[in-house]
């Protein structure tokens, strides 16, 4: 019963966050806001909903490892599993933007996220409402960065321009089955994973790191995979790292925000912190060393192979 709940609270997930994109991107259209600000935006909130939910639903339970263990883990998960997988199939290119914006930005909310948890094991609201700040600061940079730029390519990232003929009737349909389908996922994921994890005798936040975070990294996996396989080169390293940024930044900001998250299990700040962190450092000198500005299948297998190993560490210990 509880693998039951898990698999249908991430079938639920993932099609509740695709309604939700498509709701959101058809009705940013009728609001005349801009493709360029829709992908840049919209698009990037909607895709974090799922992990928003899961997170929110566990932290009000009163399950906050699940809260951070789903953000840490996916963000993990994002580099090592999606990533790598990505590389081995097919080589990706590093733009400029990746260390004089994305990379820097990533470490430094992920830092922060390490001192606010360090300060008191707790992210409190005033925290999360600065973390919050700081994505808007670099949707900010994004925004201005691609009006500087203004490339077609820029303007059609992530947007299906076809979504400005939906009619409202359907918008308002999309919008109730994304809200009914994310909110039934997240009850149903956590529900399942706190039984899974009392039968297992392990932690919450044992399972939030590898099964949750998995689950909602599918989408993104499944994306990139496709995408690789077509040789296209929509799913950028810049991608995952907006990914990742946006997890830290709006999941858990949002989250704490609500409800204050607190550190339960002392591996989070031992253990799991320092994963996520080293994931992300470790993206700088692979992006040249030794070929520069391409992430190629050697790469591609050592991040898999290190995901893999985090994996081991996390369920053995």
């Amino acid at each position: 019963m509880d693998y039951l709940l898990l698999f249908l609270g991430l079938v639920l997930l993932v099609v509740g966050g695709e309604y939700l994109v498509r709701s959101s991107v058809a009705l940013s259209f009728k609001l005349h806001l801009s493709k360029m600000v829709i992908g840049i935006t919209v698009v990037s909130f909607a895709t974090s909903a799922p992990e928003l939910l899961v997170s929110l639903q566990a932290a009000v339970n009163g399950f906050s490892d699940i809260s951070l263990g789903n953000v840490l883990g996916s963000n993990i998960a994002n580099i090592g599993l999606v990533l790598g997988i990505t590389a081995i199939i097919s080589p990706l290119a590093i733009d400029k933007d990746f260390y004089k914006q994305n990379w820097p930005f990533m470490m430094i909310v992920s830092v922060v996220l390490y001192f606010a948890l360090y300060s008191g094991n707790i992210i409190s609201r005033t925290e999360g409402a600065a973390l919050l700040l700081m994505l808007f600061i670099y949707m900010w940079i994004l925004i201005k960065r691609a009006k500087a730029q203004r490339t077609p390519k820029t303007l059609d990232d992530g947007v299906d321009e076809a979504l400005s003929k939906t009619s409202n009737f359907k918008i308002f349909i999309w919008l109730l089955i994304g809200a009914v389908a994310l909110y039934a996922g997240s009850e149903f994921l956590v529900s399942g994973a706190v039984s899974l994890a009392e039968a297992f005798g392990v932690s919450e936040r044992v399972i939030a790191v590898t099964m949750i975070a998995v689950g909602t990294s599918i989408p993104e996996l499944a994306a990139s995979v496709i995408a690789a396989l077509k040789q296209e080169k929509a799913i950028s390293l810049g991608n995952l790292i907006g990914s990742n940024i946006f997890n830290i930044c709006s999941v858990l900001g949002i989250t704490a925000i609500v409800q204050p998250i607190m550190v339960k299990s002392s591996e989070v700040l031992t253990n799991d912190i320092f994963w996520m962190i080293g994931f992300s450092a470790v993206l700088l000198p692979l992006a040249f060393l030794p070929k520069p500005f391409l992430l190629g299948r050697k790469r591609g297998i050592f991040l898999l192979s290190a995901y893999a190993i985090f994996i081991g560490i996390t369920i053995l210990s």
